[in-house]
C-alpha cells in the first residue's frame, strides 16, 4: 500500500509519512450495504436461474462501474470541499427542481417498500407472530429510532455487522449448492444469450446502484475525511467495499445457476422470490440452512432501510441548508465531519426521517395510486443517468481543481455508465404500467 502523509482522525495532513490504514475503512461498506437490497438479490437470482453462469462477466463489469461512480463522488467531496448537491446547483436551477421532486416522491414510495422488504423474512421466521403490516411498521420505527439517536460512528458499526452477516450467509449458501468452478470461469467470457440483454444490463447497472451512491460523499465527510489527504484511503475503502459486493453478487448468481437453473425452477418476482428460495433451500438442505438464509435476507433488507434513513436524510438536510443560504445570501461552510454531525441533529434531517417512516405506512394498506407508481418509476429511472452524467460534467470542469479532474479511465467508465443507465432508464420507463 502506498505511503501517504500522516493522517489524523480529523483528516488533517501531518509531517511524518505513514501508510494508509485499513482501520479507516467504513463509508464504502455503508454505501455497498445500503445499495444491495432484497430486490437486487432477486434480480441476480433470476439472471442465474435463466442463464446459468453465462452472465458472470456482467457482474464483474457492474462491480467496476460502481467503483468508478463511488470514487467520483468521493473525489468530488474531498477535492473541492463541497457536497455533491452544492456541485449540482452550479449546473443550473433544473438540478434543484429535479432533486426536490425526486427526493420527496421517491422517499414516500421507498419507505413502504423498505419496511415491507424487512418484514418479509421476519414473518417467514416467525409465522405464528404478528402479520406483515405489523412487522413492517415495527422495522420502520426501529430504523427511525436508531438513526434519530445515533451518530455516524455507531451507524457505521451496525451497518458493517449487517453486511458481514449478509455476506457470510450468501457465500455459505453458494458453497452449499456446490458451484461448477469451470463454468464459473467460462462465464467471465462476454456472451449474450438470446433474450439476455435486459438481464445483462440490469446486472451491470442495477445491483448496488441507487440514490445512496450519491450519499457516499456525505458518509465520507461524516467519517471525518474532508480534504485530499484522505484521497488514497477513500479509494481503498471504495474498492474493498465493491469487491465485497462483487463477490456477493457472484455468490447469488451461483445460487441461481445451481439451485434454480439446473432444476428449471422459477422464482416469484419481487421480494417474495426470496421467500420462495427459502422454501427451496429447506427442501434441499434442511430448516437450518433456510432459516440462516432468511437471517441474511433480513440483514440485506434492514441495512438498506437504515442506510437510506441516514444517507438520504443527510442529503435532504444539505439540500435545505443550501436553499436557505442562497435565499439569505449567506455562504455555506465547507463539508466536514463536524458539519455532518450537526446536520444529523438538524430539523430537516429529522423531518425527512419522519417523512420516510410515517406517510409511507399508509401504502401498506392501500394499493399504490397509479399516478404515484408512474411518477416514482420515471424519476427513479432517471436518477442513475443523472448521477453519472453530472459527475462527468463536474469533474471535467474548473469546478474541480486540475489535479483531481477526470483522466481518460474515469471519463471512459463514467461515460460507459451514463450510456448504460440511459438504456436501462428507457427500458424501465417502457415497463411501467402506463
Amino acid at each position: 500500500m502506498a505511503d501517504t502523509s500522516e493522517i489524523t482522525e480529523a483528516g488533517e495532513q501531518g509531517s511524518r509519512p505513514r501508510k494508509s490504514s485499513w482501520r479507516y475503512i467504513g463509508p464504502g461498506i455503508v454505501v455497498a450495504a445500503t445499495g444491495v437490497g432484497a430486490g437486487d438479490l432477486v434480480a441476480t437470482l433470476i439472471a442465474g436461474s435463466k442463464f446459468g453462469y453465462t452472465l458472470m462477466w456482467a457482474a464483474v463489469i457492474g462491480c467496476l462501474v460502481k467503483i468508478s461512480l463511488a470514487e467520483a463522488v468521493g473525489r468530488w467531496h474531498l477535492a473541492t470541499g463541497r457536497t455533491l448537491f452544492d456541485g449540482w446547483r452550479t449546473l443550473g436551477g433544473w438540478t434543484t427542481g429535479y432533486f426536490a421532486v425526486y427526493v420527496v416522491l421517491w422517499g414516500f414510495v421507498y419507505g413502504a417498500t423498505a419496511m415491507s422488504s424487512s418484514a418479509l423474512p421476519i414473518v417467514a421466521l416467525f409465522p405464528d407472530g404478528p402479520g406483515l403490516k405489523t412487522w413492517a411498521i415495527i422495522t420502520g420505527l426501529v430504523g427511525l429510532v436508531f438513526v434519530w439517536f445515533n451518530q455516524y460512528a455507531v451507524f457505521e458499526k451496525v451497518m458493517t455487522v449487517l453486511i458481514g452477516v449478509m455476506f457470510v450467509v450468501v457465500v455459505y449458501v453458494a458453497i452449499r449448492v456446490s458451484p461448477d468452478v469451470g463454468a464459473s470461469f467460462a462465464g467471465l467470457l462476454p456472451v449474450l444469450p438470446d433474450g439476455s440483454l435486459i438481464y445483462t444490463l440490469g446486472l451491470i447497472g442495477g445491483v448496488g446502484g441507487t440514490i445512496t451512491m450519491a450519499a457516499y460523499g456525505y458518509w465520507v465527510n461524516a467519517k471525518g475525511w474532508s480534504n485530499t489527504s484522505w484521497m488514497k484511503v477513500m479509494r481503498i475503502d471504495n474498492r474493498v467495499a465493491y469487491v465485497t459486493t462483487g463477490i456477493f453478487v457472484v455468490a447469488m448468481l451461483i445460487v441461481g445457476a445451481e439451485l434454480l437453473h439446473s432444476s428449471q425452477i422459477a422464482l416469484t418476482k419481487g421480494d417474495q422470490g426470496l421467500i420462495d428460495l427459502g422454501r427451496i433451500l429447506e427442501d434441499r438442505f434442511g430448516a437450518g440452512t433456510a432459516k440462516l438464509f432468511l437471517v441474511g435476507f433480513f440483514a440485506a433488507s434492514f441495512s438498506s432501510l437504515i442506510g437510506v434513513w441516514h444517507g438520504v436524510s443527510l442529503m435532504f438536510a444539505d439540500f435545505v441548508e443550501r436553499i436557505q443560504a442562497a435565499r439569505s445570501g449567506v455562504s455555506v461552510e465547507k463539508a466536514s465531519g463536524e458539519k455532518v454531525g450537526r446536520q444529523q441533529r438538524s430539523v430537516p434531517f429529522r423531518a425527512y426521517l419522519l417523512w420516510l417512516t410515517f406517510p409511507p405506512m399508509t401504502l401498506l394498506w392501500l394499493d399504490e395510486p397509479f399516478g404515484l407508481v408512474i411518477g416514482y418509476g420515471v424519476l427513479g429511472a432517471f436518477f442513475m443517468p443523472f448521477l453519472a452524467l453530472t459527475l462527468l460534467w463536474l469533474l471535467n470542469s474548473d469546478r474541480t481543481p486540475r489535479e483531481w479532474r477526470n483522466g481518460w479511465l474515469s471519463n471512459g467508465m463514467l461515460g460507459t455508465a451514463g450510456l448504460l443507465f440511459i438504456v436501462l432508464c428507457v427500458q424501465q420507463v417502457r415497463d411501467l404500467p402506463w
